[in-house]
């Protein structure tokens, strides 16, 4: 569905501004794409690619880098432009792109389990913008084993939570029981910079996309 919802977005203006996460959730997401290119002839050569964050020290070519994770998934097999693709290594710089793009139109964005849009961790603040945050003990937990043996980083370069709020539409992608309870305080708990995903209930155009497993215990 999230797949479906960018491929028209694209058709509707061929040089939409397009916000993109990285994990496991949107992994299908990408690989929709991916077939609607080659399928369907889904023209990615005016598209605009910001995506949300990376881990501060990585150069683009390491393989644990959010650059490498958009190459394998979606950018080495369409025909998006490299100059057209953007990732945050300096939060004023970056803001300073989006701007110069007129904003983004469309933003895919996940949940971790504790909260965090992007890299905006528990206590960010709503107001905040593209900048170097420190990853949570949590967060570096969670993705740890996506770096085996290697130093996982404890800093990234994230938008901010008023860069995210600035897109004209936004989607939310969840999946699997591990998010259940976050994704229930986000949607039906007060709004409150502890669990920084609850902003989004404050945008007027946010399409929440979830599996069963993840919807459970959460009301609409």
């Amino acid at each position: 569905m999230a797949a479906e919802l960018i491929a028209k977005a694209i058709r509707v203006k061929p040089n939409l501004t397009l916000g993109l996460p990285t994990g496991n959730t949107p992994i299908g997401m990408y690989e929709d794409l991916v077939r609607a290119y080659r399928e369907k002839n889904l023209d990615w050569s005016g598209v605009r690619t910001f995506n949300l964050d990376e881990y501060a020290g990585l150069g683009p070519e390491d393989p644990h880098s959010y650059r490498m994770y958009m190459q394998r998934h979606l950018f080495d097999h369409v025909n998006v432009s490299p100059r057209n693709i953007h990732f945050p290594v300096e939060g004023n710089a970056y803001e300073k792109e989006i701007r110069e793009a007129g904003g983004i139109d469309l933003l895919i964005v996940g949940i971790g389990t504790n909260g965090h849009i992007a890299f905006n961790e528990p206590g960010a603040s709503f107001t905040s913008r593209s900048r170097e945050v420190i990853l949570t003990a949590e967060t570096i937990a969670n993705a740890q084993q996506h770096f085996g043996s290697n130093t996982m980083p404890t800093r990234a370069v994230t938008m901010g939570i008023a860069t995210l709020l600035d897109s004209r539409h936004i989607v939310l992608l969840a999946s699997g029981a591990s998010k259940a309870d976050i994704i229930r305080r986000a949607l039906n708990g007060p709004v409150t910079e502890a669990v920084p995903a609850t902003v989004l209930q404050t945008h007027p155009n946010v399409i929440a996309i979830l599996d069963e497993a993840a919807a459970a215990g959460s009301k609409f």
